[in-house]
């Protein structure tokens, strides 16, 4: 059977422009690429998902403007329900602008409205139950608290993408998933150690759950039963590394429902990770699963 997926996060509008360089100072540049398109961590983790083959609901807050009716729209044509977002009344949808340049980096400048209701009552907690597994971002707290700690009362497998976050988000959801998932630099705050495997080490004595963390192009590193595991990433040409770290935990969070093992898991997302850096688009690069699957038997 197709999993079923929950994804819960803060909803974007994306301008992504493709640029030589990133400029080290005030400038014009002339970009040779743009794309508009909806985003966001779980929203860019669900997309790729629901292209790897899943069945994938996102719950989030728009606000009641035009950008709020892209957004919808977007992701609607990417595959995901969007049933249970909610439009909030006067609030200014989360618009972000990003420079991604010739060598794949990136620069992301996103706006989040203040002003847009954080509240989390209006959750319909009940259907969590009926997912195979969530998966969280840091962008709205309030919602991603309910939502872990409902499947967890549930014993739904719940993956947090744990990235650079507001002081004390990071403290407060990772206890509340069955899986963790930093980005380097987020493990590195969290911790307070830059040694990746100290870290996670660190990290793993202070949560109950899961624990692993991106290394970017160098692949995945976790830690099962004491022991420390690593899964190299593909050797790819990189063009754009835009939502590859989302397109990895949608990827893995999809693998997990589908019962794999933690090593398999990290090995599929890493390919599609790493498949998503061949081309320029942010998540609309991620891939489909015939060629996930190619790449591995390769």
């Amino acid at each position: 059977m197709t999993p079923r997926i929950l994804c819960v996060g803060a909803a974007t509008f994306d301008t992504i422009f493709k640029v030589p360089v990133i400029p080290p100072m005030p400038t014009k540049v002339l970009p040779t690429a743009c794309i508009q398109q909806a985003g966001g961590m779980a929203a860019s983790g669900g997309a790729a998902i629901a292209r790897l083959g899943g069945q994938v609901a996102y719950w989030a807050r728009v606000g009641d403007d035009d950008t709020g009716r892209r957004i919808i729209a977007d992701l609607s044509a990417a595959g995901l329900d969007l049933a249970r977002v909610r439009r909030v009344p006067g609030g200014r949808s989360t618009l972000c602008t990003i420079l991604v340049d010739d060598a794949g980096g990136r620069m992301v400048v996103p706006f989040y409205d203040p002003n847009l209701d954080p509240d989390s009552g209006w959750l319909p907690m009940d259907e969590i139950k009926h997912f195979d597994a969530v998966l969280v971002d840091a962008r709205w707290p309030a919602g991603a608290t309910r939502v872990l700690e409902t499947a967890k009362a549930a014993g739904v497998l719940a993956v947090f993408d744990a990235d650079i976050s507001p002081a004390g988000v990071l403290e407060s959801l990772a206890p509340l998933a069955s899986h963790v998932v930093f980005s380097e630099s987020a493990l590195s705050e969290f911790t307070k150690r830059t040694d990746v495997d100290q870290a996670l080490r660190a990290a793993a004595a202070r949560l109950p759950g899961f624990v692993g963390v991106t290394l970017g192009a160098r692949g995945f590193r976790w830690l099962e039963r004491g022991a420390l595991h690593f899964e190299p990433a593909p050797a790819v040409t990189v063009v754009d590394t835009l939502s590859a770290g989302d397109v990895f935990h949608g990827a893995f969070t999809l693998a997990l429902a589908e019962k794999m093992t933690i090593a398999d898991a990290g090995r599929f997302a890493c390919a599609a990770a790493s498949l998503k850096c061949t081309r320029f688009g942010g998540r609309a690069a991620a891939p489909a699963r015939d060629e996930v699957e190619a790449l591995l038997r390769r």
